[in-house]
């Protein structure tokens, strides 16, 4: 299929691709994005190579044709009340792309609040449901802006569960502890080395890996070598561009 070039694509369309490519291989299970870009991302995942996923409005109905953003849903296909949303979150059915304040070199998140948790200087979210998302559901991350702020040294309150705590408090909470990708306006990152650690997978166009490592708070593990982030193909930039999110609200996230 012909389309525009993906030369010309933009940060944050790579950046749609690497959280899209977070629900490749998923199956039906319910895709939890939260974030524009990670909602852009899910969509563009269902009408390419996962159209197995479950989507929904934002609110209490699974959708059948993908909206643009902004948009009401034209086709419904089912109803998911907060209590069937909960026993799919139970069961693992679901996965999920959440925020991060804070992340820590091994996946432990705060959304909570920064400084001492008695007298903080900021309140943020509170924990909202990370910490069950994090030991029921596999869970990735959407940084729009790589910090050394956001990836500290240590988080100043757990709220998404951390490979390092995960498997100390055993099985009751390691059994469905998975953590994926953590998708920033510079990079991709994962967890897969022999202790979970971070390590860095690919770097955007004009990035480089010296970058990612002055823009991070902790010691992140680079390979020798670091690829590329995939680049969107002309069919993803026109579905991008033209169905998914024609105001260009990813614009807003991530700066070209």
């Amino acid at each position: 299929m012909s389309g525009p070039d993906a030369r010309t694509a933009t940060r944050a369309e790579y950046c749609v691709v690497a959280c899209a490519e977070t629900w490749r291989g998923a199956g039906e299970v319910l895709a939890a994005a939260m974030g524009t870009v990670p909602t852009v991302g899910a969509r563009l995942a269902r009408l390419t190579f996962a159209p197995e996923l479950l989507l929904t409005d934002g609110e209490a109905l699974l959708v059948d044709e993908v909206p643009a953003l902004g948009a009401p849903a034209r086709s419904v296909e089912g109803w998911l009340p907060y209590r069937r949303h909960l026993a799919l979150v139970a069961t693992g059915r679901r996965r999920v792309m959440m925020g991060a304040a804070q992340l820590d070199l091994y996946g432990n998140q705060n959304i909570s609040l920064v400084g001492d948790r008695g007298r903080p200087r900021r309140q943020l979210l509170g924990v909202r449901g990370a910490p069950g998302n994090t030991v029921n559901d596999p869970t990735c991350y959407w940084v729009p802006r790589h910090a050394r702020r956001v990836f500290v040294e240590r988080v100043d309150m757990v709220c998404g569960v951390g490979n390092d705590r995960a498997g100390a408090a055993g099985p009751s909470a390691s059994r469905h502890h998975r953590l994926g990708e953590v998708v920033t306006d510079l990079c991709v990152l994962d967890f897969a080395t022999p202790d979970g650690r971070m390590r860095l997978r690919s770097v955007h166009p004009g990035v480089t890996a010296d970058h990612v490592v002055e823009a991070t708070g902790f010691d992140l593990v680079v390979p020798d070598t670091v690829p590329r982030t995939r680049a969107p193909t002309a069919m993803e930039l026109r579905l991008i561009r033209e169905v998914i999110d024609p105001s260009g609200f990813r614009d807003r996230e991530v700066a070209s």
